[in-house]
């Protein structure tokens, strides 16, 4: 039994109901986490010695809309001793989507959260420095989303400074 067969079968048998369902594509195997899971689920595939999933690699967010649940969060995780690799996914659903943070079990979740808040809007519960990190303090909007309006603004070289300046909606302070 290789060490991804062994870490799904830990985990369906640890999390019965946490564990949504698995797929594969392309050799790469993705479980489906209830949200409500994701800690502790992390968490053991962290600390479990025999599985010791020691890497957040990356965390992904996916606008699904116009369906529901809406988003999802991928979350890539490496037990780099096996060489073994298992992408977590997370549905949430379009009104107000909120996952629990991991970024105690891997601190480097702590941007990438910050990332999927910014861009998608998407919180979450228990991270401790939840704001903007891409984008200015006063954006408003999350430009990832689909439903995020399409805009365009004429770039500016030294020919047309001016005019395009006459244009602009300046902030006045």
């Amino acid at each position: 039994m290789s060490h991804l067969e062994r870490t799904i079968s830990a985990l369906q048998q640890r999390f019965p109901h946490g564990v949504l369902g698995t797929a594969e594509f392309r050799g790469d195997i993705t479980l489906q986490i209830d949200s409500a899971s994701l800690v502790a689920v992390c968490r053991y595939l962290r600390d479990e010695p025999t599985l010791c999933y020691n890497v957040l690699v990356d965390i992904g967010a996916v606008d699904y809309s116009p369906q529901e649940p809406r988003f999802a969060l991928f979350y890539i995780v490496c037990a780099l001793a096996q060489n073994t690799r298992l992408r977590l996914k997370v549905l949430l659903p379009g009104t107000e989507p909120v996952a629990p943070s991991i970024s105690g079990i891997w601190p480097s979740a702590n941007w990438p959260e910050r990332e999927a808040f910014d861009m998608m809007g998407i919180g979450f519960e228990g991270h401790p420095d939840l704001r903007r990190i891409l984008m200015p303090a006063d954006w408003e909007g999350h430009p990832h989303r689909k439903d995020y309006p399409l805009g365009y603004e004429e770039v500016q070289f030294t020919f047309n400074k001016r005019e395009i300046d006459a244009r602009k909606k300046y902030a006045t302070s």
